[in-house]
């Protein structure tokens, strides 16, 4: 019986261990993800996100630089190469929410290159 309690103790404490690393790698990929994008830099973004085995359109929700989205962000650094390849990268759904359109539209980003791709992207698809 003791042998037992052992075993589900030693489980249970290596199931904790594991949940809690893959949070620390996230929040490294995110530190990086949002210094590629101030960078300007796609390669090493691209570069990033095919080592770390995610995709762009899977992770962009849970992703924000300085409380705002990577879109927004990119748009605010004038990142416009990055934000480019973001705007590929996104589902037309994503794209057509219409949140990342708004809030350039507020903030005065409309001559932003970022801004007439998701334009384009948007309006050319309805």
């Amino acid at each position: 019986m003791k042998l037992l309690s052992a075993a589900l103790v030693t489980v249970t404490l290596s199931a904790g261990f594991m949940i809690t690393t893959p949070a620390m790698a996230n929040d490294a990929l995110v530190v990086s993800i949002c210094n590629f994008v101030a960078a300007d830099d796609k390669n090493r973004l691209r570069k990033k996100l095919k080592s770390s085995k995610v995709k762009l359109r899977y992770i962009y929700d849970g992703v924000s630089c300085n409380g705002l989205s990577l879109l927004q962000f990119s748009m605010s650094k004038e990142a416009n190469n990055v934000g480019t390849y973001i705007v590929k990268r996104l589902s037309d759904s994503k794209l057509k929410s219409g949140l990342d359109y708004s809030w350039a539209v507020e903030n005065g980003f409309t001559d932003s290159p970022t801004f007439t791709v998701i334009k384009d992207r948007t309006m050319g698809q309805q």
